[in-house]
């Protein structure tokens, strides 16, 4: 058994499909195929069960997968120790961010470490927030961002300064030339993200503030993305809550109007309480906005919160 062919199962596992998980790994279809297959004939176990055209993870191969896992975030500590002795010459952050951060708010902030450490890479992945905390407890991640309050006994945090959601409308919606009262905001027809996504969250916490039931909110569309979201309040489908970094644009070409501004959130960056975070990870918390860290400084000084 080789590090590799632990790295292709576990992509294959996490996505249950190989041709993304050959695409992912920048290999070929047949390559990933052929790892899989020897790992299940040296042992003697079905790693996947093909069902129709699909495949899903076996008994074994659930329960090799969190084994798969422990080696390669193991791996993946010696290397960073390794790394960190090179003095910064080479090093990776992988970092989970839910997704108003991940697409409108980190690229800038990743674009200035890079300039300023150009020797130094970024590993960015999309997820909600209960995934991106979830990576960081795992120690698959070093940094997470998400958009919405998170208290874990094991993870350590800071905010640092994030959005403005706001209620977002055609410009020929009425809500387009007078505020809404509570009543209408309960009865709007909303499109709008998931249950459980940080949004969401915010948005409902944000109505309750303004006297609306949210028990009784009708929703006509829920979606998954941002984007679509943003897409079908355009087409007409009803009004919704975004950020502001999400709309800029919209909002700049007159296709949307603000409604009604919600309060500013902030967002938060998590770290594990108990691992050590690599150098270049450190030098990427300094750079990040309001955080008035020269590179010589001491670490983040991230400080614990109390569960609730």
């Amino acid at each position: 058994m080789t590090l590799e062919q632990l790295r292709i199962f576990v992509c294959v596992a996490e996505r249950l499909n190989m041709t993304r998980a050959a695409e992912a790994l920048h290999i070929t279809q047949s390559g990933v195929s052929a790892s899989i297959g020897a790992l299940e004939n040296t042992y003697g176990t079905a790693l996947f069960d093909r069902v129709g055209r699909r495949i899903e993870l076996s008994v074994a191969g659930r329960a090799f997968l969190d084994e798969a896992r422990k080696i390669l975030n193991q791996v993946r500590e010696a290397q960073r120790t390794l790394m960190d002795m090179s003095n910064l010459r080479r090093g990776t952050v992988t970092i989970y961010a839910s997704q108003t951060i991940g697409n409108y708010w980190l690229p800038r902030v990743i674009g200035e470490f890079s300039n300023r450490f150009p020797h130094l890479s970024i590993d960015l992945h999309i997820a909600n927030t209960e995934e991106a905390a979830r990576m960081v407890l795992d120690g698959a991640a070093d940094i997470g961002f998400v958009a919405a309050p998170h208290v874990d006994p094991d993870l350590d945090g800071v905010d640092v300064e994030g959005d403005q959601l706001c209620i977002l409308v055609r410009p020929d919606h009425a809500w387009a030339h007078r505020p809404p009262r509570p009543e209408e905001l309960v009865r709007g027809g909303w499109v709008l993200r998931e249950e459980g996504s940080a949004t969401r969250s915010e948005f409902e916490r944000a109505l309750r503030g303004l006297g609306a039931d949210v028990k009784k909110l009708d929703v006509r569309l829920e979606l998954p993305t941002n984007e679509a979201i943003l897409s079908a309040v355009v087409a007409g489908l009803g009004p919704s809550a975004l950020s502001d970094l999400v709309a800029r644009e919209a909002l700049a070409s007159g296709a949307l109007v603000r409604a009604v501004n919600l309060p500013r959130r902030n967002f938060r960056v998590l770290r594990h309480s108990e691992r050590k975070l690599s150098l270049a990870a450190e030098m990427f918390l300094k750079c990040l906005p309001g955080a008035e860290f020269e590179a010589e400084a001491e670490p983040l000084p991230f400080r614990r919160r109390a569960t609730a």
